[in-house]
């Protein structure tokens, strides 16, 4: 099947649900103290706190738990094959159904009452269970984050629309959760892609450490293939693992089409990160590529694609917020 992704907006891709929120936080009596790339510490707390509320077992591990399939943690942290799937069996790590975007400020001290803002990328399945990631989050602010494990209050906790527009799904003063299955369609999504129509160029910013390998090897410059691989093995899984479809597209042809497309320039770095496992109980180094790469050829019908990736992000490490980049018009 020789099919472009403009003449998919209507196909398996369009079908695809994604929700995005804003989370504001509220730094306690005694502020906050946190890491400047605060991805892993969103994470980790969260991570921990999400699995006391949910395990009715209190088992360390999610393996031969009798309730597994019914359990939301191992849903959205531990995520298996379901019954029977042939697809995408052999993938090493399944892709988790939700994204943290940690703030990219690098502000580490808040003093009290100071606000922090973070988005939380919810996929297919995974945005039933947006309730537990709410309870999880205000119970997070109790146990507290960062240094000393200091306190917050959750603020608030709004859906994103395409415009920008958002809307309250919880706040503070009501502990509320409101119309928690809002979310949008992934043809809503690539509705919003504007082909830039003056010139043959795309600009794509790097925004967090971006982790992609070619030839099981991390790429330290970002030919436009190795992006695109990257975001159909990425999206693929998702929609198979998470929306229960598969993705109906040309990949050879795709990937073929994608090599003609040339960087015209890159200004990217390697940039190191190292975060504590607690499953590893050790320090690992994690890095990626972030800066900006133009991009010249016939790009137009890759935009699409590349607008879902602007919500689901690239690459490894995307529950920690890494791969995120965003396209850019260039005057």
């Amino acid at each position: 099947m020789n099919q472009s992704l403009n003449e998919l907006s209507t196909s398996g891709l369009s079908n695809l649900r994604i929700a995005r929120y804003r989370v504001e936080l509220e730094a306690g009596a005694d502020g906050l103290i946190l890491p400047r790339y605060k991805g892993s510490t969103l994470r980790g707390g969260f991570g921990r706190v999400f699995r006391r509320i949910c395990c009715a077992q209190r088992q360390d591990e999610c393996h031969g738990c009798l309730l597994r399939e019914s359990c939301p943690f191992a849903y959205v942290f531990e995520t298996a094959p379901p019954a029977g799937a042939q697809a995408l069996r052999n993938l090493e790590n399944i892709p988790r159904p939700f994204v943290i975007e940690p703030p990219l400020e690098t502000q580490q001290e808040y003093k009290p009452g100071e606000k922090l803002s973070f988005h939380l990328v919810l996929v297919g399945k995974g945005i039933k269970f947006l309730p537990y990631f709410i309870v999880s989050l205000d119970e997070l602010g109790r146990v507290g984050i960062g240094k000393g494990r200091r306190p917050y209050l959750l603020r608030t906790v709004n859906f994103v629309g395409l415009d920008g527009v958002e809307k309250t799904i919880f706040c503070a003063s009501d502990r509320t959760v409101r119309d928690p299955g809002t979310s949008l369609s992934g043809a809503e999504i690539m509705s919003q892609t504007t082909p830039n129509a003056a010139n043959d160029r795309l600009q794509i910013r790097l925004l967090t450490m971006t982790r992609l390998k070619h030839h099981d090897r991390f790429v330290t410059a970002l030919p436009f293939h190795v992006l695109l691989r990257g975001l159909l093995r990425r999206i693929s899984s998702l929609m198979y693992f998470h929306q229960g479809e598969e993705l109906d597209v040309d990949f050879t042809g795709l990937i073929e089409r994608a090599e003609r497309v040339r960087t015209l320039s890159e200004d990217t770095r390697w940039v190191d990160w190292d975060r504590y496992s607690g499953r590893r109980d050790a320090r690992i180094t994690m890095g990626g590529l972030v800066g900006k790469v133009i991009y010249t050829g016939d790009a137009a019908e890759f935009r699409p694609l590349l607008k879902i990736g602007e919500y689901v992000h690239v690459g490894k490490g995307a529950v920690f917020g890494m791969g995120k980049y965003r396209i850019e018009s260039i005057e």
